[in-house]
């Protein structure tokens, strides 16, 4: 119970103000003029000017309200390296049981995880939520259980009450890390990118100058390099194919290192091609001809060289030969010095006549074992005793001609294999195709027929030769697909898919695996001829496995989608296939920087005048100070009580009531009356 005296003006405080003026200048006029009853009148003002004032006696009751201590335990990712997870566990149930033994104090003891995302550890937002949540007028101090590694900071409230960062930690800690500073999106094939990395290591390092680095294509096996630490590497890149190229770095682990999960950096980059190098040779003027050279023609970032033999040698005609062509036509330079500039060469309807020699062809055959593309659209001339087959290219082709050529109506349909083939899946409406006239049978050899002909003939014929790839069209009739003849068909469609497998493009791989991921899952995709895959296995970043079952959604695609329960770095593994993939970046936000450290909250503390003990040096112990004093010393920590309660009953009693305003007043008016009077 608590008392004290209160005021009720019955007029604003500006108006009693200027009426006690007044009496004050009227007690002391009659002062001046020598009346007698001048301070009875004066008490009589007093009493009035008062009674405007309405004083009482207001008497409370009151419930003492308990402190409030917050105490944020980081809970994050970090916070689970080496034996931090365990200190901050057994500091925090010990801090818990000191505040409960504390009269009048009540603890909100509040869990910090990983945010969602790659936020990092979002502590200030935590403490302003719980902020939010309690009066903070009952906030005696605020308790940080943490590496002090925090992505909010700029989130930081205005603190009530001393703020006290309990590190996690040790002073002998240390770590190293990758850092991909510069990497681009894309890069053009065959051209030199730079790569910007840099190694550095934190806290109470070893002192190496040097490390190793590990560097992995797309999964395959890596490549070791002896870089400096603590300086900017510039890494040249050339990419091996188009599309996402994947490059792993990989620093390992070393000795007494705190993690290694910030020692890996994944950097994808696009792959694209500046200019798609064609060379088509016809081998005479005929009506495919112009529809191969259009087709080409048409895309952009395709550079044609056209090679058309106008006349064969051994037509005589009296025309001289250096009117057969505005320059002479370089075959030397081209399938001897340039073939190997050149990303695909076409044969239409080509035979052989004397123009390009053994050697030549021969030099073609030793092209597409290096690597290099050859596509072969038959006609009649390949079934001939002059057909190309019967040259050095009879090595690599897949099929060979049986002499025979069929002359008759049929419509081109995709095969079994055909249907799972990524060249050929997926053409839609085979039943509405129009008709090809014309088909070269053919004996397969080797490789994979994808498309057939009358009577189930092979027409397409896919096959990879050394590091090249080879494909045959046993027919010269694609163009009427082009003219709209009876509907015509995806003329289109197969041939930049055929051009852009035999070009490696990843995503027209028969067998391939992959993943797309977005967010925190990824999509699983295996590529594949075979009817039956095995199982996929996962590699998390903390180095678990596990397997996942892909089903097949379509012929040759098997899909599953995975949830990935942390950010980082997973391997996918199926058979002899294997590849990378990133959810996040390969070194979440968390693992950026790991050592612990109070530097970013100090000046917040500061101001508030609390601590940043570490946790290896014993759980600091608690004392009550005032506030604005410092709340922080050598083993110790302060709260500041804060005396808070809570109002049940509250009693006012008129130090003036009316009636004995009125009894004083006029008695003390009356006695001045009287007094003058008799005076």
């Amino acid at each position: 119970m608590t008392g004290q005296i209160v005021f009720d003006p019955l007029l604003p405080w500006a108006a009693i103000v200027v009426l006690a003026v007044l009496a004050l200048s009227g007690v002391a006029l009659a002062l001046w003029r020598g009346l007698s009853g001048w301070a009875l009148r004066g008490l009589a003002a007093v009493v009035l000017i008062g009674a405007l004032a309405q004083p009482s006696f207001q008497q409370e009751e009151r419930a003492t309200l308990n402190d409030i201590v917050l105490m944020l335990v980081d809970e994050s990712a970090s916070q689970r390296l080496a034996e931090r997870a365990g200190v901050t566990s057994a500091a925090a149930d010990q801090l818990e049981s000191t505040l409960a033994a504390r009269p009048n104090t009540e603890i909100r003891r509040i869990p910090v995880g990983d945010a969602e995302g790659d936020a990092g550890t979002q502590l200030m937002t935590a403490l302003s939520n719980a902020l939010a949540e309690e009066p903070r007028g009952r906030i005696a101090g605020i308790l940080l259980l943490s590496d002090g590694r925090l992505h909010d900071l700029e989130r930081a409230p205005d603190l009530p009450a001393p703020m006290h960062l309990l590190l996690t930690g040790k002073e002998s800690d240390w770590d190293r890390r990758l850092i991909v500073q510069n990497a681009p999106a894309f890069a053009i094939l065959d051209e030199e990118v730079e790569l910007t990395l840099r190694i550095e290591d934190d806290g109470a390092a070893p002192g190496d100058s040097r490390t190793e680095i590990l560097i992995s294509v797309d999964g395959a096996e890596p490549e070791r390099f002896t870089v400096p630490i603590g300086e900017d590497l510039s890494l040249p890149v050339t990419l091996p194919h188009g599309g996402l190229n994947v490059i792993e770095f990989t620093v390992p682990e070393a000795e007494g290192e705190l993690t290694d999960r910030n020692n890996t950096a994944l950097v994808q980059i696009n792959g694209v091609r500046d200019r798609l190098r064609v060379l088509l040779v016809s081998g005479e003027p005929h009506a495919g001809g112009r529809t191969w050279r259009n087709l080409l023609k048409s895309d952009s970032s395709v550079d044609l060289v056209h090679f058309t033999i106008l006349r064969p040698p051994e037509k005589q005609d009296g025309v001289p030969v250096g009117e057969l062509s505005l320059i002479a036509f370089p075959t030397r330079e081209l399938f001897l010095e340039k073939i190997d500039d050149f990303d695909l060469i076409i044969f239409d309807r080509y035979k052989r006549r004397g123009i390009l020699p053994a050697i030549y062809l021969d030099n073609v055959r030793n092209y597409v074992e290096g690597g290099g593309a050859v596509l072969v659209a038959a006609g009649p001339d390949f079934a001939s005793a002059d057909s190309i087959y019967r040259s050095p290219l009879a090595d690599i082709l897949p099929a060979e001609p049986t002499a025979r050529v069929v002359e008759e109506g049929y419509r081109p349909a995709v095969t079994e294999l055909g249907e799972r083939h990524p060249v050929t899946a997926g053409l839609q409406g085979a039943e509405t195709w129009g008709r090809w006239l014309r088909q070269i049978e053919v004996d397969p050899v080797q490789g994979d027929v994808v498309m057939a002909g009358v009577e189930d003939r092979p027409l397409l014929v896919l096959d990879r030769v050394g590091e090249g790839r080879v494909a045959l069209l046993a027919s010269d009739h694609a163009w009427l697909w082009n003219r709209g003849f009876e509907g015509g068909g995806p003329q289109l469609d197969l041939l930049r898919r055929l051009a852009h497998w035999m070009m490696k493009e990843p995503e027209l791989e028969e067998e391939a695996l992959w993943a797309e991921p977005s967010g925190q899952s990824m999509r699983i995709i295996r590529r594949s001829l075979d009817r039956e895959i095995g199982s996929v296995t996962i590699t998390r970043p903390d180095g678990g496995t596990e397997e996942i079952q892909l089903e097949e959604v379509s012929p040759g695609r098997f899909e599953a989608v995975f949830d990935g329960p942390e950010i980082g770095l997973y391997r996918l593994e199926e058979g002899d296939l294997s590849t990378v993939v990133g959810l996040g970046p390969a070194a979440p936000r968390e693992f950026e920087q790991t050592i612990a450290s109070g530097a970013a909250l100090e000046p917040v503390i500061d101001r508030v005048g609390g601590g940043i003990p570490r946790l290896e040096e014993g759980v600091p112990t608690i004392r009550n100070v005032r506030a604005g004093r410092p709340a922080a010393g050598r083993g110790w920590i302060g709260l500041t009580p804060r005396d808070a309660y809570e109002t049940l009953d509250v009693r006012q009693t008129p130090i003036l009531p009316s009636w004995l305003v009125l009894l004083l007043a006029s008695g003390l008016i009356v006695g001045a009356w009287l007094r003058e009077g008799r005076s």
